[in-house]
């Protein structure tokens, strides 16, 4: 676990020291925000900075630490590389800006932020990709909660209902009814958690791969047959699909689309580091701890400590064609079978508050974004009731008939979420380069943003040409191409930075 321990003190002091650093560059200071000046009482409303760093965290966070972690432990032990470095270097730089953006921009939503720093065309580009992204987020965060609630009580439609229900509800309230106040004690389950298992960690000291082990032995993806397995991800070399998989715990641009939300919200600029800065870092610490949980129950035989010898019997009786007892341990299954196995009782109401009210709540925010998103894309103020309405009716029928292809098709929920990482990402390398060049207009140093949206746009072009769902071209090729973008991107920034920021006079500081 010497990794893991190393990971966890380099996330803490990347808070603490590349943190004080980028909250320096950007220069917070004691101007009104906009929950001062635009005061709504619906979404532009002054709430406690503790109350808004839980919010942050859990409308961020959601399972995606989790589920992601897990699905990433497969790669082995690179993927704390991955965590801690995408975490302090990019995804918290990513977090940070884009929030203190929002509120130097009057609160605005990513889609204006993007335009007013590349352009209508990326504007329009990145509003599509939003609304659809959140719209996404709501569909996969009603059906798969209602697929556990329903095998403890009730049917599947009553549960679909129900949390649909509830998503309308707390989208057309006022951020402090609902949210302000449930939201705060869901995030602490949530840390709770993953405080408990870290206990857990500690006391047991399991066998974990370390990163200068034999990494080719410990990444279960490229070694199959070291379980029997068949291949986690068919065609899923680590590079790039390690950084598609691992996406809340290190960067996502579902984070950008949240972050307005709680700028709308703070009552100083000074709050930024703590709220957004750090609670990418939290979410980075919860990433790190389900990565070694999963690490200690793949690996070494690990499993065989938590899964109970009925429940192996059960698997046992449903194997076909050859299928080994590992491959029927999903992310949601794990996170069951070791809460339950560590934490006893408390364990399995902490892993049902993570698998269902987290993706809920996540839920339920993406879509609140979306309808702020396409009311400032409209002009429509929402202090209403009723102009609230006139955006939640199309987008909850659109939800709708998303939910219900879901339901009809059994590959539903996994061709949605396929489609989902890839456009998260593909989000993170837009906020990235508007920020970049909010950077370099403003004669800073640019490089922090420039490197991270360099490397994003490297993985989300492999992704896209090597992805059966899109292109599906050999690695070696797709690999080429992607050299391609990587060197137009770089020309087209120093182009336009010569032509654009060269004087110092040409932007004024701010």
């Amino acid at each position: 676990m010497i990794t893991f321990f190393i990971s966890l003190c380099a996330l803490v002091a990347g808070y603490f020291l590349y943190g004080r650093f980028v909250e320096r560059v950007f220069g917070p200071d004691a101007r009104p925000t906009p929950a001062i000046t635009k005061a709504d009482g619906v979404d532009f409303v002054v709430l406690p900075g503790w109350k808004i760093f839980m919010i942050q965290f859990l409308n961020i966070a959601g399972t995606g630490p989790i589920f992601g972690a897990i699905m990433g432990a497969w790669y082995g032990p690179v993927a704390y590389v991955w965590i801690v470095l995408g975490c302090i270097f990019a995804g918290a730089v990513h977090d940070y800006l884009s929030g203190m953006l929002s509120i130097r921009h009057d609160g605005a939503g990513q889609p204006e932020i993007v335009g007013h720093y590349l352009g209508q065309t990326a504007m329009r580009v990145v509003l599509i990709f939003s609304v659809l992204l959140l719209v996404m987020v709501g569909v996969v965060f009603v059906y798969s909660p209602a697929i556990i609630l329903h095998g403890i009580w009730g049917s599947k439609l009553f549960w679909i209902v129900a949390i649909f229900v509830y998503y309308i509800i707390a989208t057309m309230l006022p951020i402090d009814k609902i949210i302000g106040r449930i939201y705060p004690l869901f995030a602490f389950s949530l840390l709770f958690m993953g405080f408990a298992l870290l206990i857990g960690l500690l006391i047991k000291q399991p066998a974990i791969p370390e990163l200068w082990s034999d990494l080719s032995a410990s990444n279960l993806n490229e070694n199959p047959a070291w379980l029997g397995r068949e291949s986690f991800v068919t065609n899923s070399p680590i590079f790039p699909c390690l950084f598609i998989t691992i996406a809340c715990g290190a960067i996502s641009g579902f984070h950008a689309t949240q972050s307005p939300l709680m700028a709308r919200c703070m009552k100083t600029e000074r709050w930024g580091r703590p709220i957004f800065y750090g609670s990418m870092i939290t979410e980075g610490i919860v990433a790190l701890i389900w990565a070694t949980v999963s690490m200690y129950f793949f690996y070494y035989g690990g499993w065989q400590e938590v899964v109970k010898p009925e429940v192996v019997e059960a698997f046992k009786a449903q194997a076909d064609g050859g299928k080994t007892l590992i491959q029927y341990f999903d992310a949601p299954t794990v996170v069951k079978l070791v809460c339950e196995s560590w934490l006893g009782v408390a364990g399995g109401i902490l892993a049902m508050l993570g698998v269902v009210a987290a993706p809920i709540t996540s839920g339920d925010t993406a879509l609140r974004s979306a309808r702020l998103i396409i009311a400032e894309f409209i002009g429509l103020d929402q202090r209403s009731v009723l102009r609230r309405f006139y955006i939640c009716i199309p987008m909850f029928g659109v939800v709708v008939l998303l939910l219900l292809w879901q339901m009809n098709n059994p590959d539903g929920f996994n061709t949605i979420w396929q489609y989902f990482g890839w456009a998260n990402q593909t989000l993170a390398v837009f906020t990235l380069w508007a920020l970049t060049v909010y950077l370099a207009q403003q004669h800073k140093p640019y490089w922090m943003t420039l490197f991270p949206a360099l490397f994003m746009t490297v993985i989300c072009s492999t992704f896209l040409l090597v992805s059966k769902q899109a292109f599906g071209l050999p690695l070696a090729v797709s690999y080429a191409g992607s050299v391609v973008v990587l060197l137009v991107a770089v020309v087209w920034f120093f182009v336009w930075f010569r032509k654009n920021c060269q004087s110092r006079r040409a932007f004024p500081r701010g």
